[in-house]
């Protein structure tokens, strides 16, 4: 009798979590193909239980993979005063990835049954990824955001990306006004997305075998804002004869 009572408190106690597990999964919003929607306006990405040194948004110390012996020339490169370098946003070129998925504006997100369209508010800078499971294009230049393919994985969104130019990594700079962390050719990445409720929960995982001895991860968390909707993404206004280099703005009688 006591081993009947056990096996089905076992089985009751598996019933209740088979079903919040499906409850759960139907009180997202799909696509009519039924995978989820992700469109909507969302906060930028926030770090989940940060710890260790962090500024704004840039990847947390802990998280981080130990740098390979002679690697750190390459993750840190040492201000020069030249902005194209020191901050390259402050003279209109690309932020670049994932730099510029973690920076602390707006992000919009637009899908259907082929695509999904990641528009951060900065730089206007859409990142158009095919959801088919498609191979990564070949003969093609290295780019400041690289080439992107995605595939569904259950209700998970998971995006490769590979092809970069040597860029920025993160906003380190804003914390050591010294250096900037940068990646190099050989940065390979790939993000989870997965939304519960009104939040998207965005893991990326950074592969840079040129620097880091081994892959490494860090959790993040967007958050709806279907108050953003009627408003939407502010414009994104930089120009190549940007005067305000460093955020400091000079007269064009001085260019």
């Amino acid at each position: 009798m006591k081993k009947q009572w056990l096996w089905s408190g076992v089985f009751a106690a598996v019933l209740v979590l088979a079903m919040t597990a499906t409850s759960n999964a139907q009180d997202i919003p799909r696509m009519p193909d039924g995978k989820p929607d992700f469109s909507g306006m969302y906060t930028q990405p926030s770090t989940v239980n940060p710890t260790g040194q962090r500024g704004n948004l840039i990847f947390n110390a802990d998280k981080m993979a130990p740098v390979k012996p002679g690697a750190e020339s390459l993750l840190y490169e040492l201000h020069n005063g030249d902005p194209r370098h020191d901050e390259p946003r402050a003279m209109c070129l690309p932020a670049g990835f994932p730099s510029g998925m973690l920076y602390i504006l707006p992000i919009q997100i637009v899908q259907n049954s082929k695509y999904v369209v990641i528009i951060p508010e900065l730089q206007r800078a859409a990142r158009i990824i095919p959801t088919d499971g498609r191979p990564h294009r070949t003969g093609i230049e290295p780019t400041y955001y690289g080439d992107s393919v995605g595939k569904w994985e259950g209700d998970t969104l998971v995006i490769d990306t590979v092809n970069f130019k040597r860029w920025i990594l993160d906003d380190y700079h804003y914390t050591d006004p010294t250096k900037t962390r940068w990646h190099s050719d050989a940065l390979h990445t790939t993000e989870h997305l997965k939304r519960e409720g009104n939040r998207l929960l965005y893991k990326i995982t950074i592969d840079d075998p040129k620097i880091f001895t081994r892959p490494f991860s860090q959790d993040f968390v967007l958050t709806l804002r279907p108050d953003w909707e009627q408003l939407g993404l502010l414009e994104y206004v930089c120009e190549e004869n940007n005067r305000c280099a460093g955020g400091t703005c000079r007269p064009a009688v001085d260019q």
